[in-house]
């Protein structure tokens, strides 16, 4: 497990680096943050996930989205900016059942590739609460969890599609830290 978790924060460090280092020349100072389109709304997306864990555990989330609003590193090739995202969750699998709501802000590297269509990556650290703390045989030892992720998405015009890969667990912070690893495809509308 411990090797699961180096393996991660190497992952989520290599990309995050990438994205703050990516479409620009460094020797140059970076270019002011710019607003993008302001909505009035506090959300400016909806959404649903559906992915499973390894042992069979179906994920189910329903999401609300705000995006930052603002643009870093902004270049040819691409724009750094993001999004929060809270979540109401539903895992269910090996006879249990466990519901959470979730909060994470997640950084987004956006490619330039035409007006309509923005290819990107992404990655995010959040907080989560949960219903139990147990899932199946897999003791959480918290209701409290952390939730990370690092996904691909694709922007296009209304639509956004990603495919990600998450992770929960307390992160050490009370024994056993069984955590949970999910591959979770999303689709959400932004207004």
């Amino acid at each position: 497990m411990k090797m699961k978790k180096k393996s991660l924060l190497l992952s989520l460090t290599l990309t995050l680096s990438t994205l703050l280092h990516a479409g620009g020349n460094i020797t140059q100072p970076a270019a002011p943050v710019q607003p993008v389109k302001e909505s009035s709304s506090w959300i400016d997306a909806v959404g649903f996930s559906y992915g499973q864990s390894k042992d069979s555990i179906d994920i189910y989330r329903l999401t609300l989205r705000k995006d930052f609003g603002s643009r870093w590193w902004e270049s040819d090739i691409g724009y750094l900016s993001g999004y929060w995202e809270g979540s109401l969750n539903y895992w269910n699998g090996r006879g249990d059942d466990n519901y959470g709501i979730a909060i994470s802000p997640v950084f987004a590297y956006y490619f330039n590739t035409s007006e309509n269509l923005h290819p990107y990556i992404e990655g995010g650290i959040g907080v989560s609460l949960w219903s139990r703390d147990t899932m199946g045989p897999r003791d959480l030892s918290s209701s409290f969890l952390f939730e990370d992720r690092i996904g691909l998405g694709l922007r296009m015009k209304h639509w956004d599609l990603s495919f990600r890969y998450m992770h929960y667990s307390n992160a050490g912070i009370k024994k056993p830290n069984d955590g949970i690893d999910i591959f979770i495809g999303s689709v959400n509308y932004r207004f």
